[in-house]
């Protein structure tokens, strides 16, 4: 009998495989989803309080009237970085990351589809923040007038400005490696009977969220590109002198952003309809129609852009499609709001920290969505336009919706992330001081909206300043709360309860192992069996 080859010898090249890489090594060059999606998690809490000290200075400076912290430019700058921060660096990175950690699994995927393009999409991200943020020590800094950076402002700052369009486009490659990754993973690498119309919720809305991402990304590039060429090579896209309209800007950076925030809100959806269910101890209400309701809403983003443009001259023709087609999507939006409320109907709710914030979410959002109604009448809007009520509204939408649906994710999936089982007590504590902290930097930056108030200024008039104060109060207070959850995280991490098998014990452990569509009885009491 011949002996058996050295180990070594048979796997010569494969050897390599048996000793992983450990330390930093490992997440360089890590090809895991769930590994992925941590770094994911983690780089987007750190922007998450990078762009926070810049709102919290931002709210410093507004405490009271005068110029007392920063100086205007640099207060411009932390508006324009504080916007892109939080978007591009928080909120689009952390939806990515519950995407790379959930849909392998909910799909019985192995991994994504890409492994190593997954790893590279993640490692754009750390240089295009490090240069987004070094762009605000470069000569003129980024002070381009709010994350819109509209010309031609943006066409006479310093380098600074190109620091951005730079860091812009590698933010939005990133996505877009992301988004193809997802589409294959969810179209070619499902369970074997898992139809499209059995996937669990969250995957539905990540799949459309990507097929947006896909669309409007490579428009956002476009437009910045020209940007840069009407800066550094003579071009007059934007500039009136040389025959270019600052208005076709508005036109095409609004076709790529107001697609953009429900990027940033789909995904919330999805989690809401994954946490909702379970702690209602019910199949979702009506799935069919929330699939359909988020194909409406991601369709009929792509023609409402010009809503954010009310106020640069436009034909009552256009004034009036916009209109009406912005509250059009009011209606798919009701339809989910409706079949939430319905779940929790008559269900057994039980109110642990995910349920609260999702909850939260809907209450919250609700109020975000009818401010966002109120901006889409024409004369109201030319009337709140570039105040403090549109500073509200999206922070309604945006915060209490993107942010509170994230930590509901964050909670909810942690004990499946770490085996541990989080502080319920600690985690209701952030739910309580988040939502009233959070109400009280923002609703009453409705009231400063409708007296008048601009927004992205550093100074204003004293009849402001009572409002003012108590939104820097709010504003601190939110902050401070968001270290509380750190805390919850680093905790569960290191140790805690030890998780069981199923953490939400007699809660439906996964949507899609119940019959879908939902059974006809959902909405009344389960029929009789004889």
């Amino acid at each position: 009998m011949a002996a058996i080859p050295d180990h070594d010898v048979v796997h010569g090249a494969d050897h390599a495989h048996d000793h992983p890489p450990t330390g930093l090594m490992r997440w360089l060059t890590t090809t895991n989803h769930k590994d992925i999606g941590t770094l994911y998690l983690w780089f987007s809490f750190i922007m998450f309080l990078t762009g926070g000290v810049m709102a919290l200075t931002i709210r410093a400076e507004l405490f009271q009237p005068g110029i007392q912290i920063v100086n205007p430019e640099f207060f411009n700058q932390l508006t324009t970085m504080h916007g892109l921060v939080m978007v591009f660096g928080a909120i689009m990175p952390a939806f990515v990351g519950f995407a790379n950690w959930q849909i392998p699994m909910m799909i019985g995927a192995p991994d994504m589809a890409f492994a190593r393009m997954n790893n590279w999409s993640f490692w754009l991200l750390p240089p295009a923040a490090l240069l987004l943020i070094t762009s605000f020590f470069a000569p003129g800094g980024a002070a381009a007038g709010g994350w819109t950076f509209y010309p031609p402002l943006s066409v006479q700052m310093g380098i600074g400005m190109d620091m951005m369009i730079f860091a812009i486009h590698i933010l939005g490659a990133s996505s877009i490696l992301g988004s193809i990754n997802i589409i294959t993973t969810i179209l070619n690498m499902r369970a074997p009977g898992m139809t499209l119309m059995k996937m669990p919720m969250f995957v539905w809305t990540w799949l459309i969220t990507a097929y947006l991402l896909v669309l409007v990304m490579p428009v956002l590039a476009g437009v910045v590109t020209m940007l840069l060429t009407d800066r550094n090579f003579g071009t007059n896209f934007f500039n009136a002198a040389g025959g270019g309209d600052p208005v076709m800007f508005q036109h095409i950076f609004w076709f790529f952003g107001h697609p953009e925030v429900y990027i940033m809100i789909l995904p919330s959806f999805g989690i809401v309809s994954e946490v909702i269910p379970t702690f209602s101890r019910k199949p979702l209400f009506g799935y069919s129609s929330m699939v359909y309701a988020t194909a409406s809403i991601a369709i009929l983003s792509c023609i409402v852009w010009a809503h954010h443009m009310f106020t640069a001259g436009m034909p009552v023709v256009g004034q009036l499609f916009f209109m009406y087609g912005t509250m059009l999507i009011a209606v798919p939006t009701g339809v989910k709001v409706f079949n939430w409320t319905a779940t929790m109907w008559r269900g057994s709710m039980t109110f642990e920290t995910p349920m609260l914030f999702s909850i939260g979410f809907i209450f919250l959002f609700v109020i975000g969505g009818f401010s966002g109604v109120v901006c889409a009448i024409v004369p109201i809007d030319v009337q709140v336009q570039d105040t403090y009520y549109v500073i509200a509204h999206f922070h309604y939408v945006l915060v209490s919706g993107s942010l509170f649906a994230i930590f509901a994710g964050a909670y909810y999936w942690l004990p499946k992330w770490t085996g541990h089982m989080y502080d319920e007590t600690l985690g209701k504590w952030h739910f309580w001081l988040s939502m009233f902290f959070f109400n009280l930097t923002f609703f009453v930056q409705h009231f400063l909206g409708l007296a008048g108030m601009p927004r992205r200024i550093p100074d204003y008039a004293l009849q402001f300043a009572d409002f003012n104060m108590i939104s820097s109060i709010g504003a601190f207070g939110f902050g401070m709360t968001q270290l509380l959850f750190l805390y919850v995280v680093l905790k569960c991490i290191r140790g805690g309860a030890k998780a069981p098998q199923k953490p939400w014990e007699g809660a439906k452990t996964l949507e899609w192992t119940l019959p879908s569509p939902a059974p006809y009885h959902t909405f009344e009491t389960p029929p009789i069996v004889k």
